[in-house]
């Protein structure tokens, strides 16, 4: 028995001493300061750690190869490759540069464009390279899911439908959650409503998603002080495409062809049969006043639907001037019958200098055509409508040959709602800036002024 125990326990702190391997070690900048909250990692699996105050850092391995990995944000990527050897610890240091690409990018806030790198404020901007594919109706989701902290969710699946966009949660009960949108440095109107009052619309519907360059989303109260109260659920910066002096002319064109369809066909309804059984088990004098018909009429409402999306752009410069021509044609169907939505759209940008170069001119005029046929509200009835009574009844001349109840208190006949109501709502709008900036470099080093004027009009 003595020698099974020390046996045992030799076995057991033979497998600690081959599990307790550490890799140990410090990672600082170029100038020798310690980086707290690095990242270690091992590369290819989940096990790492962050470094202290004091830029330590302790990895717990096996035996074995391993490439650590060492990043840090604003920093270039560093990894090494070691090998733990029982019962022998290893240490790996590590310095890190900045990545000078990285900081270099310039982003727009409030006042102008600054470097990365000197962005204080809590900030992301996300260009044409990391947008969202596919079929994008409205722009906003050319950025759904690429910004943490950002939700960006539709009110309804009805194309050009509201979208909800929420920076980092909601500040109020009552008032708006709206973040603030500026385009191209002018401020817009956040809400939009049809004429009989329902709030659906997406204010941002009557831009071209292609004519987009960058998106900047303030998130912070430093970042959006310069728009006062108006940036306290943040702000959404919208920067849209130029040309460039010098360029070549380019000829780009964007299109796709789409197609939706429900994602549940098979609603949890009782078919025709099956509520004429349920009737007759609980009450069978109720019989009377069912009908013989067989009818979907979740089915009867839903369609698949069909779009398509043209956008076509003209791009190029001369030795002082740059330009930018896009048109853009989109109309969509909604799955369910009746509603779409159909843009067409037209912009023109120039950009010049004057007056040695000090002089930036930049003019962006942007107009829109919306067309919207609203959703009829009908899905609620399709779901509660009994499903043995008829369509149509000709019989029925005061609804037009559909079949209704006819008495206070009842469903409407969900087809007839689809039919009988059109819900159209159009709109016209020209949006467009012109923009001054003078440099006064000569007097003092970085002194700029900007003037910049614009306009919103829309019927």
């Amino acid at each position: 028995m003595k020698r099974f125990w020390t046996f045992l326990l030799m076995s057991v702190f033979g497998l600690s001493s081959l599990q307790a391997q550490f890799i140990r070690g410090n990672i600082s900048d170029d100038q020798g300061e310690a980086l707290i909250a690095a990242t270690v990692v091992v590369d290819g699996t989940t096990n790492g750690t962050v470094t202290d105050f004091d830029g330590n850092y302790e990895l717990k391995v096996d035996p074995g190869t391993y490439t650590i990995v060492a990043s840090y944000v604003g920093y270039s990527s560093q990894s090494q490759t070691v090998t733990i050897t029982e019962g022998q610890d290893q240490r790996l240091d590590f310095v890190l540069g900045e990545d000078t690409e990285l900081l270099d990018e310039v982003v727009v806030i409030g006042y102008g464009e600054i470097r990365k790198g000197d962005a204080t404020g809590s900030l992301k901007a996300v260009d044409e390279d990391e947008f969202n594919r596919g079929a994008i109706v409205s722009p906003d989701r050319l950025i759904a899911g690429k910004i943490a902290g950002v939700s960006i969710t539709g009110n309804s699946g009805e194309p050009g439908g509201r979208t909800k966009i929420r920076i980092r949660g909601g500040t109020s009960i009552n008032a708006s959650n709206e973040p603030l949108y500026v385009i191209d440095g002018v401020p817009v109107e956040g809400k939009d409503h049809s004429p009989d009052g329902r709030d659906g619309r997406n204010p941002l519907n009557f831009l071209n998603p292609n004519d987009i360059e960058t998106f900047t989303l303030l998130k912070d109260a430093s970042a959006t002080a310069i728009y006062g109260s108006r940036g306290a659920n943040g702000v959404v910066l919208i920067t849209t495409k130029k040309g460039k002096a010098g360029d070549a002319l380019r000829v780009t064109y964007d299109g796709y062809v789409s197609t939706a369809t429900p994602a549940e066909k098979d609603i949890n309804n009782f078919n025709a049969d099956q509520f004429r059984s349920i009737v007759t088990a609980k009450n069978p004098e109720a019989l009377k006043f069912l009908g013989n018909a067989s009818t979907d009429w979740f089915d009867e409402l839903t369609q698949d639907a069909f779009g398509h999306n043209h956008s076509l752009a003209l791009t190029g410069g001369a030795e002082n001037m740059g330009y930018r021509l896009s048109m853009g044609y989109q109309d969509i169907d909604g799955i369910l019958k009746g509603s779409s939505a159909e843009r067409t759209t037209i912009g023109l940008s120039l950009t010049t200098k004057a007056l040695n170069d000090k002089l930036d001119i930049t003019a962006n005029i942007k107009g829109a055509f919306v067309e919207d046929v609203f959703d009829p509200e009908a899905v609620g009835a399709a779901y509660s409508f009994d499903p043995t009574l008829p369509i149509f009844d000709p019989s029925n001349t005061d609804f037009g040959g559909y079949y209704e109840y006819g008495r206070a208190n009842t469903p409407r006949n969900p087809v007839s709602a689809l039919d009988q109501k059109y819900d159209v709502g159009t709109r016209y709008r020209g949006f467009g800036n012109i923009e001054f900036k003078y440099d006064f470099s000569s007097l003092l080093n970085g002194l700029t002024a900007k003037i910049n004027l614009g306009a919103d009009l829309s019927r």
